[in-house]
């Protein structure tokens, strides 16, 4: 431990994380600029001489381009990979580490002449693999969206080129015949991005990544809230299934800690699209989306804004035609439920079902008791209700304590794992109670809770039990939604 320094004093809400390269080490991170010269809350990037890692002399502070933010780094012998968002749109970028920089002056990722990792347009999701070679000049990545399955990619950060290591296959009679080869740089108009639009060579004898954008459809919209905010709100369907006006649709948040809604490829999901289903995903405030204004904006006192812009989404699916007016549900997961539970509170009728996975519902009572596991954390996310100002906010917006009684209240799947060591199995029970016992008599029947005796927060596990436990959920909201044959 003798070895051990440290490199800053403690502050609330600065974060750093250090790589070393060639006695210099690579700094991320969301600390105040001296000079006054940076105003965001996000990361930028430094770099000192080892021997200075103490002292002020921390040099060539590279900052995140106009609209783009920083999210994570990685450290290569000669290059380094960027994390980035655009406008809540991932992507990566690598820069020769060699390159000579200005040591006096403030810089911007542009001026070290990146090259922007090409990927599909509508990529969602974009996950790093195991890089864990120094030495090397290949990175690899795992891409995936609603609409294209998993794909691993290599990337030749020396030679700029890339090679496909492997896809998910398919089999499903829809898609089968309907794969669309296709290599598309993410250049859309949203983005914006300043790289080169010819195509960038792949290796040879390499396939081109498939895609199933010409069987369903995968569109991106942005839903005004209730102040004017602009949500983003990413819309799936099926092309031959899907009629204006008339089809079912499944509405997905989350909304907490900063995390990105998963959008990646999801097989089961099959089965709603070939029926005719939209699903939709919801990226409200309190989520990821690029800065942490985002979050920061969803988040303890401000945590109305996150159930607004849930209910504004839904309103939108229906008031456009993509979802049919009696034919909207809802899903959530853990501290997604508190979304979920608190949006029905506030506009029961909008929605017909909803399932609530192992829901963190009763949450004034939960932050009240210190001794549950991560109690004192969610002081960050939610607040803490020991303070006055906190507690009725988040009073005003617990599911448990706002059920509306009398009202009629849509279907709900509540599951719950006795072995759950994040959100307690009492949180749905009593939950579950509270709306039987408070709600229209008919419609709480439709309140059904299912509680896995060894399973836990994540599920019993495995492919099978996975997939027994989607069925169990489609077949709720089939006969929810009065869909008996299809």
């Amino acid at each position: 431990m003798d070895g051990l320094q440290r490199i800053c004093k403690r502050t609330s809400g600065v974060q750093y994380f250090v790589e070393h390269h060639s006695g210099l080490f690579y700094i991320l991170t969301n600390a105040p600029i001296p000079d006054g010269q940076w105003f965001g809350e996000d990361y930028y990037l430094v770099r000192c001489r080892v021997e200075d890692i103490q002292s002020a002399k921390w040099e060539t502070t590279i900052l995140p381009d106009n609209n783009m933010s920083i999210c994570d780094m990685d450290i290569f012998n000669g290059h380094l990979v960027l994390s980035l968002k655009k406008k809540g749109l991932p992507l990566l970028c690598s820069v020769d580490i060699l390159i000579q920089i200005d040591l006096k002056h403030q810089i911007y990722i542009q001026d070290l002449k990146p090259w922007y990792f090409p990927m599909p347009s509508n990529a969602c999701s974009v996950v790093p693999g195991s890089n864990h070679d120094f030495l090397n000049d290949v990175y690899r990545v795992v891409l995936s969206s609603p609409v294209m399955p998993d794909v691993i990619v290599d990337y030749d950060m020396s030679r700029q080129t890339y090679s496909i290591v492997h896809q998910e296959e398919v089999i499903c009679d829809s898609v089968r015949q309907s794969c669309t080869q296709s290599f598309q740089l993410s250049t859309i108009e949203a983005q914006e991005l300043p790289i080169d639009k010819k195509e960038c060579p792949r290796n040879s004898g390499s396939q081109i990544w498939n895609e199933f954008s010409d069987v369903f459809c995968c569109q991106r919209e942005e839903v005004i809230s209730h102040d004017g905010v602009r949500v983003p709100l990413t819309i799936v369907y099926s092309r031959e299934s899907w009629r204006k006006g008339l089809s079912p649709g499944l509405l997905v948040g989350y909304g907490a800690y900063g995390e990105d809604l998963d959008k990646s490829w999801c097989s089961e999901r099959l089965s709603l699209l070939e029926r005719g289903w939209v699903v939709a995903f919801a990226d409200v405030r309190g989520g990821g989306l690029g800065d942490s204004s985002w979050h920061k904006s969803g988040s303890g006192l401000n945590k109305h804004n996150s159930i607004i812009d849930f209910v504004s989404c839904g309103n939108y699916l229906v008031n456009e035609g993509y979802v049919q007016s009696d034919q909207l549900g809802a899903i959530g997961w853990s501290a997604g439920c508190f979304l979920i539970g608190a949006a029905i509170n506030m506009s029961p009728r909008l929605f017909r079902a909803a399932i609530l996975k192992v829901p963190f519902l009763d949450v004034c009572n939960t932050l009240l008791d210190p001794s549950l596991p991560l109690t004192l954390l969610d002081y960050e996310e939610f607040g803490n209700p020991q303070i006055k100002s906190n507690f009725d906010s988040i009073f005003s917006c617990s599911p448990y304590d706002n059920v509306p009684p009398g009202s009629c209240f849509p279907s709900v799947l509540v599951t719950a794992a006795v072995n759950d060591s994040r959100v307690g199995v009492w949180e749905g029970t009593k939950w579950v109670a509270k709306v039987r016992d408070s709600t229209c008599s008919n419609c709480s029947r439709a309140v059904i809770m299912k509680t896995s005796m060894i399973g836990g927060h994540f599920g019993e596990g495995g492919h099978y039990g996975q997939c027994d436990e989607t069925a169990y959920e489609y077949a709720f909201l089939m006969k929810a939604f009065g869909i008996s044959k299809e």
